[in-house]
């Protein structure tokens, strides 16, 4: 036997950053054959890997980039994505839905755990559902030996995590941690202690956002009695400006988030009977307020049964997200919801203005698939039977592979505009909400960054609140599957989150910005709306920065990062379109 071939096979198994240099021409041949039967099951394997025969390796997806290597009695399931120059060593568990980015190690009998069961107590917990939001790991990261990281963590690029650390909560870039629950013990950049704001954002965005946050919290209680009108008991955007539902739902998720109370005008409950009285008990809908601040009415059904009412149609995600921000819920269900068959809502879906307003029309799914979320909730029908499958089963079909966005190609005037903002408001409320996984997510990290650099819209003092949200939302949705492109993506985020900070002001919070093509959303002067929807969208850039523990709030209501409810019957992972005639 010459010296080539001395090595034993289970030398590799438990060495296998050895295998490129020392195996022996059949012993390369033999792991040819070993990844050709896990390609030809669906695994994607990069040049230069090598995956030992004696690992457990039953995944639904499985994609090691190039240089990268599986041990031996490592044990791998579910939906596994690398980067290049990733190392599972021995002994290690990779299990759930894990996104690693590139130079990850994982040390021997470390587990990395993407999925959780329920321990109800209603039933045995082997009987439980299974959850999972996923575990990322960015680029160049270490994980020590006998590590454990549970679902939903994020360990941001260049990360240290020491030897036997339990890892609860997200890691910020360039963390140095270690302990059970792991905490942040310093700057991988630094020799010392770590500085607060340079170890948690590199450049003092960590102390901006702490610092902006305190601010925020300080005058939030002013902000809220400035909208009030205590003759008509209800809240307008600004002063001077209308009565409207969304004043009163802007006012009660700026209060969760800055006060962690319900506002101070009204106890909770009082709030909640004043947004529940203004539903349609017929309809299930919440038609704008009359011009005296009363109810207002609905236009009639159309053919389908729906309610074409645009202040109607997100009063469905404003109303009824303020309703569970306050411990209650709708009244009624969303009867056009409730009604619509499979038939009518595909129908309904290749009548909306896909390749001329993508908005409008990722708008419609958001509000119906918000509606079946608040139904199910009531216990009441997400549409006809098959509705909510249909629903899914029609996204998945017609993505657009090339951009993972639903609608027509970019134009002259507009850009992507339609496009990325519409895809943002169908996932928010489909995929998003019911924890599906995004069709081809590298894809809308291509699209949505191409989309985030056009000077029309986010070049400095052009940007509204709806623009950034709909860049920072995918980005963010995305990230959590991929790391593709997430250096880019940071890099965005940072500079939209620092001219995001510049536009507080004092007393009065944040203006919406700009308005949009149309002259939509109500402009430069601070109010409810938009200081809502800026609050929401600093959380999003300032965790896609790995700063947003800093802040000490987490959105919960519309623009929540979780999932609303647990996964419904919905899309394969990787679908494959049959028609993107949209």
């Amino acid at each position: 036997m010459d010296s080539e071939s001395a090595l034993d096979d289970s030398y590799f198994d438990h060495c296998p950053w050895d295998f490129g240099p020392r195996a022996s021409p059949a012993q390369r041949d033999a792991q040819a054959a070993h990844q050709k039967r896990l390609t030809d099951s669906g695994a994607s394997i990069g040049a230069h890997c090598f995956v030992s025969p004696a690992a457990g390796v039953f995944t639904d997806t499985l994609r090691l980039g190039e240089n990268s290597y599986i041990a031996g009695h490592a044990y791998v399931t579910g939906e596994v994505i690398t980067g290049a120059d990733c190392t599972v060593n021995p002994y290690a568990t990779v299990r759930g839905r894990i996104a690693l980015g590139d130079g990850v190690r994982i040390g021997a009998h470390s587990s990395l755990l993407g999925f959780n069961h329920g321990f109800g107590p209603d039933r045995p917990v082997h009987r439980q559902p299974l959850t999972s939001r996923g575990i990322t790991v960015g680029d160049d990261v270490w994980i020590g030996s006998n590590v454990v990281v549970l679902d939903g963590v994020t360990i941001g690029d260049h990360c240290v995590v020491g030897a036997g650390a339990v890892v609860t909560k997200d890691l910020p870039p360039w963390s140095v941690a270690a302990g059970n629950p792991a905490r942040r013990l310093r700057d991988r950049r630094e020799t010392g202690p770590a500085r607060r704001g340079t170890a948690q954002g590199g450049d003092g965005l960590g102390d901006a956002v702490a610092r902006f946050a305190d601010r925020a919290r300080s005058q939030a209680a002013g902000l809220l009695a400035r909208a009030w009108d205590t003759d008509a008991g209800r809240y307008r955007d600004r002063p001077g400006a209308p009565l409207t539902v969304r004043a009163h739902c802007d006012a009660v998720e700026i209060a969760d988030l800055l006060l962690g109370t319900p506002p101070p005008q009204l106890s909770a409950a009082e709030h909640a009977e004043r947004l529940r009285a203004l539903q349609d008990p017929a309809e299930g809908m919440v038609p704008e307020l009359a011009d005296d601040g009363g109810p207002g009415l609905l236009p009639a059904r159309a053919a389908d049964g729906w309610i074409d009412d645009g202040a109607a149609e997100y009063h469905v995600l404003s109303v009824g997200y303020a309703l569970e921000l306050l411990g209650s819920r709708f009244a009624h269900p969303v009867r056009p919801v409730e009604r619509m068959t499979a038939g009518q809502l595909v129908a309904r879906l290749e009548a909306l203005p896909w390749r001329t307003r993508a908005w409008t029309a990722g708008a419609w799914v958001d509000c119906w698939a918000t509606g079946a979320h608040h139904n199910l909730g009531l216990g009441a029908a997400a549409g006809e039977p098959g509705a909510l499958e249909a629903l899914f089963g029609w996204l998945s079909t017609r993505v657009d592979p090339w951009t993972g966005m639903w609608g027509g190609a970019s134009s002259p005037a507009e850009g992507r505009l339609q496009l990325v903002n519409g895809h943002y408001r169908l996932t928010r409320g489909s995929f998003a909400q019911f924890g599906l996984r995004l069709p081809y997510p590298e894809r809308v990290v291509d699209t949505v960054l191409d989309h985030g650099g056009d000077p029309r819209w986010f070049a400095a003092g052009r940007q509204n609140a709806c623009n950034v949200l709909d860049v920072a939302h995918p980005l963010w949705l995305a990230g959590r599957q991929s790391c593709h492109r997430s250096a880019e993506a940071r890099a965005w985020a940072a500079e939209q989150l620092a001219y995001a900070l510049e536009q507080w002001r004092d007393g009065t919070g944040f203006g919406f910005g700009p308005p949009g093509e149309g002259g939509s959303g109500p402009g430069r002067e601070p109010g409810l709306q938009g200081t809502e929807m800026w609050l929401a969208i600093v959380w999003l850039l300032s965790d896609l920065v790995g700063v947003a523990d800093r802040l000490g709030y987490r959105p919960r209501g519309v623009h929540r990062p979780e999932a609303a409810r647990s996964p419904a019957p919905g899309p394969p992972a990787h679908p494959v379109p049959v028609d993107n005639t949209l």
